[in-house]
């Protein structure tokens, strides 16, 4: 697969206290052709953001000086940008707040080169998508008309009913990056129903019976435990 960009000015900052695991990502980015810039405490790496612009922030939540959540708010005060969380802790509730505090994706340690860049790639696919108004996407055998809000799966129209059409929605424009429960809930039905759980899982269930090639084994409409979901365009 092709890097993420072949143009050399592609940016991130990574703010890692720890020197080996900066070391293994800066070299996994480096060899995609990534300018990367380090810092190994919260105050260092917020004034890196500011100061470089990057196209992308990699964070580790443990940091010497604060809390990884409080950096990604600071940022998101200010910034789009998209943060990719990197998180040794083991409760579902941190990497949720991390989420809702505006991070796009959360890697949990350990982890391989090949996880790592293939959500980088889809950080970016985001990114850049975002910039353009896309009239068609397609994903395995399932094109959707954005203009239109036809959707079509082995050429044959879909019938999705509006909810289940502004979830899908929702979730394609945020491809690649984990939603929380919350913020699907907020998105779709509203402020009110920010805990009912259960409505995400049904309608959930609806699109993937009617999307997927086998909904038991979902490769683009992904459960992550405990957290959320995400919408992978191409199956990693």
């Amino acid at each position: 697969m092709n890097s993420v960009d072949e143009a050399p000015s592609m940016r991130v900052v990574l703010i890692e206290d720890e020197k080996q695991i900066r070391r293994f990502v800066g070299m996994a980015l480096a060899a995609e052709r990534w300018q990367v810039f380090e810092a190994d405490t919260a105050r260092q790496g917020l004034s890196e953001v500011g100061t470089r612009r990057p196209d992308l922030v990699i964070l580790d939540l443990g940091l010497p000086d604060g809390d990884g959540i409080d950096v990604v708010r600071d940022i998101r005060g200010w910034s789009s940008v998209p943060v990719l969380i990197l998180s040794a802790r083991p409760h579902e509730q941190d990497r949720v707040a991390a989420l809702d505090a505006g991070a796009d994706d959360f890697l949990t340690k350990p982890f391989g080169v090949s996880e790592l860049m293939a959500r980088v790639r889809a950080l970016l696919r985001r990114t850049r998508s975002g910039t353009v108004q896309q009239q068609q996407l397609s994903f395995g055998t399932v094109v959707i008309d954005m203009a239109s809000r036809v959707v079509r799966r082995d050429d044959a129209v879909v019938h999705l009913t509006p909810i289940e059409y502004r979830l899908l929605s929702v979730l394609i424009s945020n491809a690649g990056r984990v939603m929380t429960h919350r913020h699907l809930l907020r998105e779709v039905w509203g402020p009110s129903h920010a805990s009912d759980h259960h409505y995400l899982r049904v309608y959930m269930t609806a699109l993937r019976r009617k999307l997927e090639v086998d909904p038991t084994r979902p490769r683009h409409f992904i459960t992550e435990a405990g957290v959320g979901y995400r919408f992978c365009i191409e199956p990693w």
